[in-house]
């Protein structure tokens, strides 16, 4: 299938910059990618949760802006940029869930779970509240955007569409402020 003018003409105001341009872009593309990341795990015979599909989402988007949407640049229009994007989302998507599996061998996967689960179940009133006194803390020496979007989502149990629509953000670029925002908050817990 060629590149239609409709495709062309959204490429072109991307990577001029013209604003509003990458709003239409994830509007046009989102459902794309979703079903190529659910394509894509299914074809490993993995089940993703659909805040993990929305991370790899965000992620794939974000990789698409790494040094000035350089991946965007080099599409040169022999197909159709929807068939583009599926090729571009399935090798990041592939890639990522590697990582995971990566992760998983080496047993951090499950430590961090057997760490959550742990201090869901087992620990005393006294080591919650301690817990919570060093929780409260970090928030408080956070950015404020840090420390709302941590506590929505870890504290308060909110999906990303919630969190998002609290900090008036895209939806897809709560994966991306997670990651960022867990990274700050690791820096800042260490002495």
């Amino acid at each position: 299938m060629p590149l239609t003018n409709t495709d062309r003409r959204l490429l072109d105001e991307l990577l001029a910059g013209h604003a509003g341009s990458w709003r239409q872009f994830v509007d046009r593309f989102t459902g794309l990618i979703l079903q190529v990341i659910r394509q894509t795990a299914q074809a490993h015979s993995l089940k993703l949760s659909a805040d993990d599909s929305e991370d790899l989402c965000a992620e794939t988007f974000a990789e698409l802006l790494v040094r000035d949407k350089a991946a965007l640049r080099t599409f040169r229009g022999r197909c159709s940029l929807a068939t583009w994007l599926a090729v571009i989302t399935r090798r990041i998507v592939v890639r990522k869930l590697n990582e995971h599996r990566f992760r998983q061998a080496l047993g951090h996967v499950q430590a961090h779970q057997a760490a959550v689960d742990y201090a869901s179940s087992e620990f005393g009133a006294g080591q919650r509240t301690e817990q919570k006194e060093q929780v409260e803390h970090l928030l408080s020496v956070l950015p404020h955007e840090a420390a709302a979007l941590l506590q929505a989502v870890y504290l308060e149990g909110c999906s990303y569409a919630e969190a998002a629509l609290r900090l008036g953000r895209p939806e897809n670029s709560i994966g991306p402020l997670l990651s960022r925002f867990r990274a700050l908050a690791a820096a800042v817990v260490r002495p």
